[in-house]
């Protein structure tokens, strides 16, 4: 059975989106354009079943931060769920530091891995262990007369300064590129301040993670599901964000929606990262399914009619999964913020998904996901282990 992405030269440029960093974002919202419907929110009846309390939708504007937007809504989240006032957190700030770690990882690597905007959920989580974490207001990364993030010269200053230093023109490295590099993201994003004032006490970054956000990295795990690794343990996620080569759990397909089930009904949100390329995505609508027909086979008529209420889907098998990943179809090219679960008015279950793109949809920044997409296009997922069943915990071996 043949996958229904769009077409692999854009699922190709996607990813070159990605590298080149500050213009992901819009590449990838044009693209979508005509994965719309006028009419659309009249057709879909919506009730919600879960919707756990999340913090308001933000814009990531013109850079591929999706990750960090994703991540650190998802740690806002965490935040409210143990009881704790929600702190906007800054994601320019942890994508300042990744930017860093990416660099010296870059530079060890001879320049053979990747480099731009893009990363993966665990970086919000790698980041927040190693640098601590800042308040927005204290660190937006609007520090060149911007009001949305703009990345695209800071990408192009730091992706020339690195091939230069890959080069080694001195045939030695000197200690002074990463300095030289540092100061060129701080001169973009601003400088980190050693400590600030947040509600009348003076914090560092790190104290302001332990004393105020109050989470523990350990408590997270990343996980993903394919064939070509044994299920229940981990591996290496063979996407291009993942530049620190972390580890994930691999899990059966139909594990992925029952691990996400069940952390919602026990109150616990859920990271997504994976494809939104789908001729059966549409940002506008609000609204994500896997179509039971090829797109390419449709009537023009059947096209115009795609997101006009439910339609019946294509089952995803785990074969059908993999081949989609393995011939580029799925890429890893967006992160979002599962926060809840909703039923349209056939039963059909759907994940509530806060977005990065601003309240610029018909749902005021969420949308409506089904089941099977996640099956299908999702390369991971981030969550808290104590959303976990015990019987996953087990098979897992986590402790």
């Amino acid at each position: 059975m043949s996958n229904f992405s769009i077409k692999p030269f854009v699922a190709a440029s996607l990813l070159l989106a990605g590298f080149q960093g500050a213009n992901a974002q819009d590449y990838l919202v044009n693209s979508l354009k005509s994965n719309q419907s006028a009419n659309s929110k009249d057709s879909f009846q919506f009730k919600d079943v879960i919707n756990i309390e999340n913090t308001p939708v933000k814009n990531q504007g013109s850079s591929g931060t999706c990750w960090s937007y994703s991540a650190n809504s998802f740690l806002e989240s965490e935040m409210i769920r143990a009881g704790k006032q929600p702190v906007e957190l800054s994601q320019i700030y942890t994508a300042r530091n990744a930017y860093i770690e990416k660099g010296i990882n870059y530079v060890r690597m001879h320049g053979a891995i990747t480099l731009g905007d893009g990363g993966a959920l665990h970086d919000v989580i790698n980041m927040y262990r190693k640098y601590g974490a800042l308040p927005q207001s204290v660190y937006t990364g609007l520090n060149y007369g911007t009001t949305n993030n703009k990345f695209g010269e800071m990408a192009a200053m730091n992706e020339g300064l690195l091939a230069a230093v890959v080069k080694n023109p001195n045939g030695e490295l000197s200690p002074n590129w990463v300095k030289a590099y540092t100061s060129v993201i701080d001169t973009y994003l601003g400088e980190v301040p050693q400590s600030f004032d947040y509600k009348g006490k003076k914090y560092t970054p790190q104290t302001f993670a332990k004393e105020v956000v109050g989470l523990n990295p350990d408590d997270y795990i990343e996980l993903s599901s394919f064939t070509d690794h044994p299920y229940y343990t981990q591996f290496v996620l063979m996407v291009p964000d993942n530049w620190s080569l972390d580890l994930v759990y691999n899990v059966k397909m139909n594990d992925l929606t029952d691990i996400i089930d069940a952390a919602l009904k026990s109150g616990y949100t859920v990271g997504w990262a994976g494809d939104v390329s789908e001729k059966g995505f549409s940002w506008k609508n609000g609204v994500a399914y896997i179509p039971a027909k090829n797109p390419a086979d449709m009537t023009a008529e059947e096209k115009e009619s795609i997101f006009k209420g439910p339609q019946p889907e294509l089952e995803i098998t785990e074969a059908l999964r993999q081949k989609a990943f393995d011939d580029y179809q799925t890429t890893d090219d967006h992160g979002m913020h599962i926060v809840g679960l909703s039923k349209d008015q056939n039963g059909k279950e759907y994940y509530i998904v806060k977005n990065s793109w601003g309240a610029t949809n018909d749902y005021k920044g969420y949308l409506y996901m089904s089941k099977n997409f996640v099956k299908y296009k999702s390369t991971a997922i981030l969550l808290n282990k104590g959303g976990l069943t015990k019987e996953m915990t087990k098979k897992l071996n986590l402790k």
